[in-house]
């Protein structure tokens, strides 16, 4: 696999990206060796942050972990990757050998204009994907995110799932005038 590290706010060491690839390497058996990890190293006070990102046929592996020691926190980060895949290895097999994830468009962002005049301070771009209400959680549960937008592969629609405080999960879908 190959790997991309991007440094933010810190210097890594010749020695450091030596073990980063080492230790990226034992994702070797889940993904093709053309594949790429982006690991983005950064540090917040006195922790050094890791975060790890594999876009996988349509499908986001990511984790972050902090850590005072840069090394504990990627070996922890590696770790995470590891266990999304072993803990959703049936669902995952599955989606991934019947193509489930079809091509991705870019979500475009609200214009610089708009962005001042609401005060948004971050603007994030990503993959909408046509997917299965079902897909869409697993994704989510990879991610790690408090809700996640797809478009239905049924209908189209521009959709979101979220998690309910039952253990449940709930699907936005928009209706038409």
């Amino acid at each position: 696999m190959k790997t991309v590290i991007t440094n933010r706010k810190f210097e890594a060491s010749d020695k450091l990206k030596g073990i980063i690839e080492r230790k990226i390497a034992r994702l070797d058996r889940f993904f093709p060796v053309e594949e790429t990890a982006n690991i983005t190293l950064s540090t917040r006070g006195k922790f050094a942050r890791v975060e790890i990102t594999i876009f996988y046929k349509g499908t986001i592996f990511r984790a972050e972990q902090e850590n005072v020691d840069v090394v504990i926190a990627l070996y922890d980060a590696v770790d995470t990757i590891e266990r999304q895949i072993r803990k959703n290895k049936t669902k995952l097999s599955k989606r991934l050998r019947d193509n489930a994830f079809a091509e991705a468009e870019t979500f475009e962002p609200l214009d610089d204009l708009e962005q001042d005049v609401i005060g948004i301070t971050k603007v994030k771009k990503f993959y909408l994907t046509d997917m299965t209400p079902e897909d869409a959680v697993l994704q989510m549960n990879l991610l790690g995110h408090g809700f996640y937008m797809f478009r239905d592969i049924t209908n189209k629609k521009v959709c979101v799932v979220y998690p309910r405080e039952n253990g449940e999960y709930g699907l936005i879908v928009p209706e038409d005038e």
